[in-house]
């Protein structure tokens, strides 16, 4: 009888064959694939746009539209011009005498948009403001749908036999009876004051 010594490598078992070559083989597919996919990108940079990963819209800072800036007027005060383009996104502490209203939006496959507005003050009113070139509100909203598709709206419209088809499944069979009075309170409370007295 054979014994299995340190001297001595175990014998192969009949029917099974060595697992090395088909961990090498697989090992060198994976390889030649990933080298294939980095040489198909580089050559036809079209297709990653097509397998490239979803990136969100990222909105930041404050919206301000061309007729916001129109109703801007000097000599307003800092809570005039507040109600009409809302809280700064930067008031800075050593330039307190100025407000940067600042817009940025970024959208996958679209070139970003960046917007500023500048408020300068004088004694607390409104002495001067400079601006980008800014969009009229539904100039701005149409840039937000750009590149989007729409499905086409249902019709928002019923058939009468549609309406009673809708009626009978939701009728109920129980009898309406009408409501019952409110009870009237439990307990009564005495006033919180007295008549008389002082305040």
């Amino acid at each position: 009888m054979l014994q299995n010594t340190p001297d001595c490598a175990p014998l192969p078992t009949p029917g099974l064959r060595p697992r090395r070559p088909l961990q090498a083989v697989c090992v060198l597919a994976a390889l030649v694939t990933l080298s294939a996919c980095s040489s198909i990108t580089s050559r036809m940079p079209g297709i990653t746009s097509l397998v490239s990963p979803y990136k969100i819209d990222i909105l930041q800072g404050n919206v301000v539209t061309r007729e916001q800036a129109a109703a801007l007027q000097t000599g307003m005060t800092r809570d005039q011009v507040r109600d009409i383009l809302g809280s700064p996104l930067l008031a800075s502490v050593f330039h307190a005498d100025r407000w940067d209203y600042v817009f940025t939006f970024r959208r996958q496959g679209q070139t970003p948009q960046q917007r500023r507005l500048t408020v300068f003050f004088k004694a607390d009113v409104l002495e001067r403001f400079e601006a980008d070139e800014l969009p009229t509100e539904a100039e701005f909203v149409a840039s937000l749908d750009a590149g989007r598709k729409f499905d086409k709206a249902p019709p928002l419209q019923a058939t009468e036999a549609q309406l009673k088809a809708f009626d009978e499944r939701n009728k109920t069979n129980a009898p309406t009876t009408p409501a019952d009075p409110p009870a009237a309170p439990a307990a009564s409370y005495p006033p919180l004051e007295t008549p008389g007295s002082a305040r």
